[in-house]
């Protein structure tokens, strides 16, 4: 393989990667925000574990709470939160 063919194959390989960049980029953006916020809606679950003595405010870390929290995040905490309030 010549210095020709290498750059060619090069060339070849960046436009290849940055095509599956531009395709998969829509799938990986929403992949990434569901990233976010269910990583945020973890640590407001734990900051309320954490603070339970002090407010009164308790929510069990099990695997119910994990599912609604990570699937919805912060908004999954507060209606966690509304639900226990409610019963």
């Amino acid at each position: 393989m010549d210095l020709n063919q290498k750059i060619i194959a090069a060339l070849l390989g960046g436009f290849f990667l940055i095509a599956l960049l531009r395709v998969f980029s829509t799938p990986l953006r929403l992949a990434l925000r569901l990233l976010l916020n269910t990583l945020l809606g973890f640590l407001a679950l734990w900051v309320v574990h954490l603070t339970a003595g002090i407010t009164g405010i308790a929510l069990g870390i099990n695997l119910w709470n994990a599912l609604v929290v990570g699937v919805l995040g912060v908004p999954g905490l507060v209606l966690l939160l509304l639900v226990q309030w409610v019963l």
